[in-house]
């Protein structure tokens, strides 16, 4: 599977898992309901699909134009933790104004998902990738 539809594949089972992890995991570290958090949680969701959707465009664009092809460990994890560091300006104002926090309190909730997302991100990379193939971008020329 390639262009378009791998794409909007990944990114939607991506983003219902996260989905369910961040409703939960926003409302034990608040202290709130997941009524509450869940809104936010489809707020973030949004965001970090449509987010996903450029920031892997990008990230396939610029490993296109890169001599070694294919996707190592060291290339899997630059992905991923750039991907929530980048992510992390959008959210932290949100999650202040949503829970009437300061964006210091938005960021310590968003330690947590600072440090899982990426192991997410980094696990489901390398499940998708196994189960649909690498992606054009980083399959080896002949």
């Amino acid at each position: 599977m390639q262009g378009l539809k791998r794409k909007l594949v990944y990114v939607t089972c991506y983003e219902l898992i996260g989905l369910c992890m961040s409703t939960l995991g926003l409302a034990y570290l608040s202290d709130t309901q997941a009524s509450h958090t869940g809104p936010l949680a489809v707020m973030i969701t949004t965001i970090a699909m449509l987010w996903n959707l450029i920031y892997n465009t990008l990230f396939e664009r610029w490993e296109s134009r890169q001599a070694k092809r294919g996707r190592s460990v060291a290339r899997r994890v630059a992905h991923a933790i750039g991907f929530q560091l980048t992510l992390v300006v959008y959210l932290i104002p949100l999650i202040a104004w949503w829970l009437d926090m300061t964006w210091v309190e938005a960021l310590l909730v968003d330690m947590a998902f600072i440090v899982l997302i990426p192991c997410y991100t980094f696990a489901y990379n390398w499940a998708f990738d196994r189960i649909f193939g690498l992606p054009t971008s980083a399959l080896a020329t002949v």
